[in-house]
């Protein structure tokens, strides 16, 4: 069969350009640009943003405690308490450095008695021996050292205790700060009937304070 030579030419073009435009069509979805990332992280941390809880009026007592005793009750407005803490922090600390004194004392006797230097056991008090410990013997102020030793490290772990203390008193005065801690509790009890039910009875209404509801136990 012979075909026009129109129509032969009319198939060779359309089978060259039909290829040629699905390439351009998918090579121009290829050369778009994707959404840029920092724009999404960026609009995710300003929706985020505004739905940071603020911190309650205890952690910021506690932390005013924790770094400096008496701030968080001088922050509750609890000014009497101050003298406390600093009263209680302050037998520790006496009694670490008093310790620590005799410590000292015990150590130096105890290494002289025991390396026998009698170059420095004299009856002076140059000698730099206490004279209440010349007359232990070594063992026993071996034992004084020992205990005067651990007697500090109940100092210091006593010192830590009253601190924290100070702080967890700090938070809770400022958790109980907002409930209502008067002394007007009351106590009525009042009949009621529900007609739908036809029933009667006898309900029990508390009261806790002047700003919240009473609670109502119906009893039958």
């Amino acid at each position: 069969m012979n075909w026009p030579r129109s129509f032969l030419r009319t198939l060779l073009i359309t089978g060259w350009l039909m290829p040629l435009a699905g390439y351009a069509q998918t090579k121009g979805m290829d050369s778009i640009p994707p959404a840029p990332v920092t724009d999404t992280i960026n609009r995710k941390v300003a929706d985020t943003s505004h739905h940071r809880k603020p911190k309650s009026e205890a952690s910021k007592a506690a932390l005013r405690s924790a770094i400096l005793p008496g701030l968080g009750q001088a922050y509750n407005k609890k000014y009497w308490k101050i003298p406390i803490v600093y009263a209680a922090l302050a037998i520790p600390t006496y009694t670490f450095f008093d310790n620590k004194a005799w410590y000292d004392k015990c150590r130096y006797a105890y290494s002289i008695k025991y390396y026998n230097d009698t170059s420095k056991v004299s009856d002076l008090p140059t000698d730099g021996i206490d004279p209440r410990l010349k007359t232990l013997s070594t063992e026993a102020t071996k034992l004084y050292r020992n205990e005067f030793r651990k007697n500090m490290d109940y100092s210091v772990l006593a010192f830590l205790l009253l601190w924290g203390l100070q702080v967890a008193d700090a938070a809770v005065d400022a958790h109980l700060h907002a409930f209502n801690v008067t002394d007007d509790l009351s106590l009525r009890v009042k009949p009621f009937y529900q007609p739908a039910g036809h029933a009667t009875g006898v309900s029990l209404v508390f009261g806790f304070g002047k700003n919240s509801p009473p609670r109502t136990v119906p009893t039958r």
